[in-house]
């Protein structure tokens, strides 16, 4: 069936949009826009609920909005669609639109798509396929593999199909929907299949044939290629939390951001309606992982300031120890020319000891200030630093660092170098950072690597250790609404130190943070309110707007590259000693199943109490063991 001679086309688009919150996003009025320019109706098909600003902005684009109960996926929302307008109704027109909102677009309009599409002799068609895999891996397919087929985010039926005998009685027959395997085992892999053995003939727009060999997943694998050199117009919005694992699997894991950065910098479409979205719906570090959020910055060149654009920055640096006055100060006059210096200390002794040392550079303004030994860096921050601290554009905070629970003191020592080499290296490095936070508007905030080496080794992995719970707690008391999981990593300064855009901590800063709402000293050195905080950062970030990031020096990350490799060659090689070769999902499946049936019970009840008790209690418990 070809419809490019055809007049006037009568086709009808029916939309499946889902959210959890109801809140229909502008990326979701965007797409709608450009598709309604090729549409003669359309049919939004919300599962769940709708909130009344989202009703009220679909309501501007289509009076046909369908709410119905959250079930049976997409397929039976199309399927309900189609119901809505009967099937005398459906016959009438040319081409009926079955597309949802698990994309982002047009990159390109799609009266682009329909115009080419429109000339193709046709009964179905789609934007992207899914190449034929040899198996089935949803256990659900009836040919017993995943056949070739046309992805179900965007699929166009015309008349020709939609009046025949075969597709009535495909969606009279369609069973119950109760998963996402569900809705792949019995609509989508099985769609197009069906059909073109009923003789029905189907393309898609964007032909990957050559990538067969390649990928069977274009669209999620290759999305560089299909938007850069074959105008495909739309990103698929799991891009941006797929599993990393399974980008791992395939990839280097390269190809989100670079499909972002091509989009960011050569094409039209806005990226903020991404990064809404994503934001919004997505864990952190789901989004960390897929955009390869870890900024490597040069110490040997960088970027001058644009001094019109009149930015004020700040350093605040609390110091506690006047040993490390010296040590701080080499850092501190990393800042760029007219940044003020503001450094937080406890009593008035310090004060005139920092003052002293400082007063030996020439700072734009330095301010000494003095606050209650209580709540530590934390509380230098959110208290003593409160009146100013929203008066910046681009703020950096650091603190004299000691870790005396760890002996020999090296270990602690090499943490802090950590800290400060991947925040206040030297002035090039630090005018690489700001010109990073000019340049990609929806930074909130930059943290240095969290540690690995010696007893922090662990961290990576256990980057909650026993905070997750009261991290959520404050996430709750400030009303944060993002996505938490304790299954997966904060991207926070777990040194706390760290940049930040202010106005991304508002609500953190917001709050009326007294020094009594501080424990008092001694602290513990887990699970305390100043633990919950180091971890919050970055979700008060992602709840204001802006996503967290890691941040190293090229110096630093070549130290870091090496230490990595370093430790995953020992694990390999320890692994491999025992079981031979294996990829690294297969590693990790065997050693997840190892550590869950094959370990001791008394060791994992072991790893359980080390893992909830303070370490000095943890250590205080073991000794009294051994003495019985």
């Amino acid at each position: 069936m070809i419809l490019a001679n055809k007049e006037k086309l009568n086709r009808l688009g029916i939309f499946f949009f889902y959210d959890k919150d109801g809140i229909v996003d502008d990326y979701i009025t965007f797409m709608l826009k450009d598709m309604t320019q090729n549409l003669s109706d359309l049919l939004v098909v919300c599962n769940g609920k709708l909130t009344v600003e989202g009703r009220e902005k679909i309501s501007e684009l289509t009076p046909n909005i369908l709410v119905r109960e959250n079930k049976g996926f997409d397929v039976w929302a199309y399927k309900e669609g189609m119901e809505y307008y009967g099937w005398d109704k459906i016959s009438k027109f040319d081409e009926v639109v079955l597309f949802n909102s698990t994309m982002f677009g047009p990159l390109y309009s799609f009266s682009e798509m329909f115009e080419g599409m429109n000339s193709q002799d046709l009964d179905f068609w789609g934007i992207t396929k899914h190449h034929e895999v040899p198996h089935d891996p949803f256990n659900r397919i009836k040919y017993g593999y995943l056949p070739e087929h046309i992805q179900s985010h965007f699929i166009v039926v015309r008349n020709s199909l939609l009046t025949s005998y075969e597709y009535k009685n495909f969606w009279d027959n369609m069973p119950e929907i109760e998963s996402y395997e569900d809705s792949i085992g019995y609509y989508e892999a099985v769609f197009t299949k069906e059909f073109n053995d009923k003789g029905f003939k189907w393309d898609v727009y964007v032909n990957t044939d050559d990538l067969e060999k390649h990928t069977y997943h274009p669209v999620l694998m290759m999305p560089l290629e299909l938007v850069k050199n074959r105008k495909c117009p739309i990103i698929k919005r799991r891009s941006f939390f797929h599993t990393k694992i399974d980008y791992l699997n395939n990839t280097t894991g390269e190809q989100t951001s670079e499909v972002y950065e091509y989009i960011r910098k050569n094409l039209d479409y806005d990226i903020n309606l991404i990064w809404d979205n994503i934001l919004r719906t997505c864990h952190q570090a789901d989004i960390k992982n897929a955009l390869n959020l870890s900024y490597i910055l040069s110490t040997t060149s960088s970027v001058q300031m644009n001094t019109k654009l009149n930015r004020k920055i700040a350093l605040v640096m609390h110091i506690y120890f006047d040993d490390l006055i010296e040590y701080c100060l080499e850092y501190a006059t990393s800042v760029p020319e007219g940044t003020d210096v503001y450094i937080t200390t406890d009593t008035e002794h310090k004060a005139d000891l920092i003052r002293t040392i400082f007063e030996k550079r020439n700072f734009a303004k330095l301010e000494i200030i003095i606050i209650e030994n209580r709540g530590r860096d934390i509380s230098a921050l959110l208290v003593g630093s409160k009146k100013f601290i929203m008066d910046y554009d681009y703020v950096c905070f650091a603190h004299d660092k000691k870790t005396k629970q760890l002996e020999p003191h090296i270990k602690g020592e090499s943490f802090a170098y950590k800290c400060f080499e991947n925040t206040l290296t030297n002035q090039h490095f630090v005018n690489n950072v700001i010109n990073l936070f000019e340049t990609n508007p929806r930074l909130g905030m930059l943290s240095p690597p969290p540690p690995n080496h010696a007893d922090f080794y662990p961290t990576i992995g256990l980057e909650w250790t026993i905070n997750f719970d009261n991290t959520k707690a404050l996430a709750d008391k400030l009303k944060l609404s993002v996505e938490m999981d304790k299954n997966k990593e904060p991207i926070a300064p777990l040194g706390t130190m760290f940049w930040f855009r202010p106005k991304a901590l508002k609500a953190l800063f917001d709050y009326d943070w007294e020094y009594k709402d501080f424990p008092p000293e001694p602290n513990d050195t887990d699970g305390t309110l100043l633990h919950a905080i180091e971890r919050i950062y970055p979700f008060v970030s992602q709840h204001e707007g802006y996503y967290p990031a890691l941040l190293l020096s090229d110096s630093f990350a070549k130290i870091e590259v090496t230490n990595l490799y370093f430790m995953l060659r020992e694990i390999n090689t320890a692994y491999m000693m025992n079981s031979g070769p294996a990829i690294h999902l297969s590693m990790v499946s065997v050693l997840k199943y190892n550590m869950t049936y094959k370990i001791p019970f008394k060791y994992k009840l072991k790893m359980l109490i080390k893992k909830i008790l303070p370490v000095w209690l943890f250590n205080l418990l073991k000794r009294l063991i051994k003495r019985r």
